[in-house]
């Protein structure tokens, strides 16, 4: 019998199987009108099945970590779905679709039903709800772990009871969301998932290769499902457990990477809750808590908090620029772009930057974007062919484009951004989009009136020696408590000369409890 062996790792230096899989694969697709063409789900579709080296696949080969699509809500076919069940479709924007994940068992799935048809009957919300609607699915396409957890896949049709304008009717829509799973949680329905309710974009997703999605799904295989953007996904999972629900895209974004700074800002964003208000929400801002669903993996926990930024009246691009910031306080041309530093200013005292690796995908159905964080340790290339068709991705080849029909291409740098606007069909690179941000309000102005600098004094020319002016610290030494022998021990062989500190064997210091003095608070806290 023939031996099988590789051929020595001198013929291929460059390539490492071991690394095939390891981020995930991300992107979309779009026509700058944004108006819907035909051809892009099945070009989105092909880049999922180009991606599927992307994603994490069980034993089985078919289950995989996850993989989705998000598009723009194609108003002509559910249009054409309401009027099968003979009722009159509404305008494109009155109209909306919910696409839910319901328990698999009778009495929690009755239990759910019931949930989301009370909340959307409260006068309050101002909505109606038109019909309930299966979606169509091939379980076929599904590995054996897959079809075992998969949900009952159901979608609901909403308008609002009254006239509403887009904006609000969004809010609407969201709030209820927002209520719906809160009493989800009190009434234990764990497997009870809406994936999107909104009258602009729709997500599909599930537990398997992105080359199966359109098996799946017929509805994306329907010629009236149409759209002018996609954002497509497949997974590699990495520091949570693969499930539908963890399947991205979520609501507005989909990542590749990890969020490695995400207690610290869970942290965050939970003391923030309590000083929580709004003009938007009033007396709903309650509603809306936690902000962060915290069973979600590091990405769901992002968009949860990117979703409310955006639903409070924050841009898109505006909302992930404050999230995701780039190294603006290094940047080299500070002086020329002086707007921009003090736009990333304002917003540090707002927000801490969620630090990746990420690269982000955006979309809220009328603005699609992609960027970087400041790391810039994942990829993302873009290229726009002479029909205006703009390709973004986290690796180049993953859509087949004639080299002679593309007039722009490039990639995207730590902190970068790349931002379409199919409402005015304009295409914003970086500078550009973060010039446009830093103008829509005074920053600096604002930045001159709050921001209050710590007072820096020089020290007495005796204390100071041949030492160049520094920082008097003396004040803020004894308010935080630190005493001269940690300046001498601790912090000067750590700051001199890089070293872990060596002092005495022996420690006198009494135990915090048992000081006549007050002590900081990280005195307690230590073995």
């Amino acid at each position: 019998m023939q031996k099988f062996s590789l051929p020595p790792r001198e013929s291929f230096p460059l390539y490492d199987s071991r690394a095939e899989h390891d981020a995930c694969g991300i992107g979309f697709v779009a026509y700058p009108d944004g108006r819907p063409h035909p051809d892009v789900l099945p070009l989105a579709l092909r880049a999922l099945s180009n991606l599927t080296h992307r994603g994490g696949v069980l034993a089985d080969g078919k289950t995989s970590d996850g993989a989705g699509i998000l598009c723009q809500l194609p108003h002509p076919f559910f249009a054409a779905e309401l009027e099968q069940v003979g009722i009159a479709p509404p305008p494109p924007e009155r109209l909306a679709v919910g696409q839910i994940f319901l328990p698999k068992e009778t009495a929690p799935r009755t239990r759910s039903i019931a949930l989301i048809e009370g909340v959307l009957s409260r006068p309050s919300l101002g909505l109606r709800l038109l019909t309930w609607r299966d979606v169509p699915t091939h379980r076929r396409a599904l590995g054996p772990q897959a079809e075992a957890t998969c949900p009952v896949i159901r979608q609901i049709l909403v308008a609002p009871a009254a006239p509403l304008d887009p904006v609000s009717f969004e809010r609407r829509l969201y709030l209820a969301r927002r209520l719906i799973e809160r009493e989800a949680r009190a009434a234990a329905l764990r497997d009870l998932y809406i994936c999107s309710l909104s009258s602009r974009t729709i997500v599909y997703k599930g537990l398997l290769l992105g080359d199966a999605l359109g098996e799946f799904y017929t509805d994306l295989r329907n010629y009236n499902f149409q759209t002018g953007i996609a954002v497509f996904h497949q997974r590699y999972s990495t520091n949570t457990f693969p499930t539908w629900a963890r399947a991205q895209p979520f609501r507005l974004l989909c990542h590749n990477g990890e969020i490695n700074t995400i207690q610290g800002n869970i942290n965050w964003m939970r003391a923030r809750e309590a000083n929580l208000q709004s003009e938007v929400w009033g007396g709903a801002i309650d509603a809306l808590k936690p902000v962060i669903d915290e069973t979600g993996s590091d990405s769901a926990m992002l968009d949860n908090v990117l979703e409310l930024l955006v639903q409070s009246g924050r841009s898109l691009p505006h909302a992930i620029a404050l999230l995701a910031p780039e190294a603006w306080e290094m940047r080299p041309d500070t002086p020329q772009n002086r707007p921009i530093r003090d736009f990333y200013a304002y917003h540090a005292s707002l927000m801490e930057p969620w630090d990746g690796p990420a690269a982000l995908v955006f979309c809220d159905g009328r603005t699609v974007g992609v960027t970087l964080d400041r790391n810039g340790l994942r990829p993302i290339r873009y290229q726009q062919t002479d029909s205006g068709l703009l390709i973004a991705g986290s690796e180049a080849g993953f859509i087949e484009v004639e080299a002679a029909t593309i007039r722009r291409r490039g990639r995207l740098g730590p902190g970068q951004m790349l931002v379409l606007d199919t409402q005015t069909a304009t295409l914003y690179d970086d500078e550009a989009i973060k010039r446009k941000l830093a103008r829509q309000a005074p920053y600096g102005d604002w930045l001159e009136k709050i921001l209050v600098p710590l007072p820096r004094r020089l020290l007495p020319a005796e204390d100071r020696g041949d030492l160049a002016p520094s920082l008097d610290t003396r004040l803020y030494r004894a308010a935080f408590g630190y005493t001269a022998e940690e300046l001498t021990t601790i912090l000067r062989p750590m700051a001199e000369k890089g070293q872990e500190p060596i002092a005495s064997m022996g420690d006198d210091t009494p135990l915090p409890p048992l000081a006549r003095t007050h002590r900081p608070v990280h005195n307690y806290l230590r073995q």
